[in-house]
């Protein structure tokens, strides 16, 4: 069995893809695909690696603890998901983004030692992010809030290097949420590890957050007379239709911090495009691009 950890980050998903994934779950069943519901194993993880205290938990542990999270008695997959797996919002921004991504990661990948692992991360850019991150904490200003944080500063390549640092050898898939709308079958399938060919009945999920009504039910009633040859066809379509039929309000992200300016933000930009670059060159990691 192949345990995989969606890992956030906060901001990129909104429990969609579990949504997704459960609302598939009896075909993904019958790939070997687990899908629990986040009650049955959020908390009883996060106990767990308080009780162990960075040591490995042992096999009748590891057994316990899988017969509270499946219903399943034997599955080839197990998804869990948590956006907080990296880190708690209080503690996300410190000097860096996740400061303690590695330590936790490898702490909840200590509850099944000598299970294979596999990573899956979302991506976003620090100039959406970080607001969003402010509107999320209480009772701090922006100063308390910022701290001694460097706007300029803030590379997901520096997390992704501590997770993978701390657990070696673990596969990790990156994506950007900026793409997600383009390529959401295709992280439905990296994550569920099914084939192309299976279809699902959450692909259209996101896109029916994102563009009107008439819009998608024109989309899928193209994709059904004129079906894609190619992921790559499925996307410039789908780009096609987003152009006309997006609701502007669900893609744009308002930036209202003290002391943001538009400069601020281009800059930002800049920067978290080149640190896509790096992440998408790293070893070790699978990006998954539009």
């Amino acid at each position: 069995m192949r345990i995989v950890y969606h890992l956030g980050a906060h901001f990129t998903d909104e429990e969609r893809l579990l949504k997704c994934l459960l609302k598939d779950r009896d075909t993904l069943k019958e790939h070997g695909v687990s899908v629990p519901g986040p009650k049955r194993y959020r908390h009883l993880l996060r106990d767990t690696v308080k009780e162990l205290k960075g040591a490995s938990a042992d096999r009748d542990t590891q057994a316990m603890i899988l017969d509270k999270i499946m219903e399943e008695d034997i599955a080839e997959r197990l998804i869990l998901s948590w956006d907080s797996f990296l880190s708690l919002p209080p503690w996300v921004l410190e000097k860096t983004l996740y400061p303690s991504a590695g330590e936790r990661v490898h702490a909840f990948n200590q509850i099944f030692p000598e299970i294979e692992a596999e990573f899956f991360l979302a991506i976003r850019n620090p100039a959406t992010f970080v607001p969003m991150l402010f509107n999320r904490i209480e009772g701090k200003t922006y100063d308390e809030f910022i701290g001694m944080t460097n706007l300029f500063d803030l590379y997901w390549s520096d997390t992704i290097e501590r997770i993978m640092r701390n657990s070696q050898n673990v596969p990790l898939t990156v994506w950007c949420d900026e793409d997600t709308p383009l390529i959401w079958p295709e992280v439905l399938r990296a994550v569920s590890g099914v084939p192309p060919e299976v279809a699902l009945a959450g692909d259209d999920d996101l896109l029916a957050t994102l563009m009107s009504t008439e819009g998608l039910t024109r989309l899928q009633s193209y994709m059904k007379s004129h079906p894609p040859g190619s992921v790559a066809q499925r996307r410039k379509i789908v780009s096609a239709f987003l152009d006309k039929f997006a609701l502007p309000e669900r893609l744009e992200t308002e930036v209202d911090l003290p002391g943001w300016t538009e400069e601020i933000v281009d800059r930002l930009t800049e920067i978290y495009e080149q640190d896509v670059y790096r992440i998408a060159n790293m070893p070790g990691v699978t990006f998954l691009s539009a």
